[in-house]
């Protein structure tokens, strides 16, 4: 009795490859042996199922402004100031199987800032402070999301203030995932760190203002389709 050999029997044998490989990825290895025309025509999707699989796993999250906020809170003489910028924008990309692989942007419109003091307010827009002509935005890019426990991660990224960008590390907390209201799937999550207003070039008033600023957001995100 000959056995198969040549060119095309190893053809055969490395559609075979191909195919199991495939099939232990999806969990779908049949109970009897597949035609081998009908193998080549499966063979032609499996690629692009692949690739669905695999993007189905990311999801995006655009900010939603109304319900998200950027806060911070400086000293000033012997005493806590709070503020809060009210325009930030963003998208997460959330992959829930492996949130290493998740990423953040977001951007603040510096001219919002608000610390229920008109004066104060147009202070903090001038050169004195942020120069919000000059520097009209401030921006966030994460590099890497580190998980230190079942809904926290150290998200590491470049923030960029006053035209200086600097290496930060976010705490970041997942509130939680669910429906919104007309069926909006939302996601929630809070980060908080402490920045040297010094490092990105705003240094004014020293002795009457601190240096130390503790910084929380909020962020309600809504899942695009």
């Amino acid at each position: 009795m000959r056995t198969g050999s040549g060119p095309r029997c190893s053809r055969k044998l490395r559609i075979r490859g191909v195919w199991l490989s495939y099939a232990f990825l999806f969990g779908i290895l049949p109970k009897q042996p597949i035609p081998m025309k009908r193998l080549s025509r499966l063979l032609l999707v499996l690629p692009l199922a692949a690739a669905l699989h695999a993007s189905a796993q990311v999801e995006t999250y655009k900010i939603d402004p109304v319900h998200s906020s950027a806060g911070f809170s400086i000293r000033h003489f012997v005493s806590d100031v709070p503020g809060s910028f009210t325009k930030l924008s963003g998208t997460l990309s959330v992959d829930r199987a492996d949130m290493s692989k998740s990423s953040a942007q977001a951007t603040i419109e510096v001219a919002s800032v608000f610390t229920h003091v008109s004066r104060r307010d147009d202070d903090l827009r001038s050169p004195h402070f942020f120069d919000a002509a000059k520097f009209p935005v401030m921006t966030f890019k994460s590099t890497s999301w580190k998980q230190t426990s079942k809904k926290t991660f150290d998200v590491s990224g470049d923030l960029t203030i006053h035209g200086v960008t600097k290496p930060v590390v976010l705490k970041v907390e997942c509130l939680g995932f669910g429906p919104g209201m007309r069926g909006t799937q939302l996601s929630g999550w809070k980060a908080t760190t402490t920045l040297d207003r010094r490092d990105f070039g705003i240094s004014g008033y020293q002795g009457m203002i601190g240096n130390d600023v503790s910084v929380s957001i909020n962020i309600e995100a809504d899942l695009q389709k």
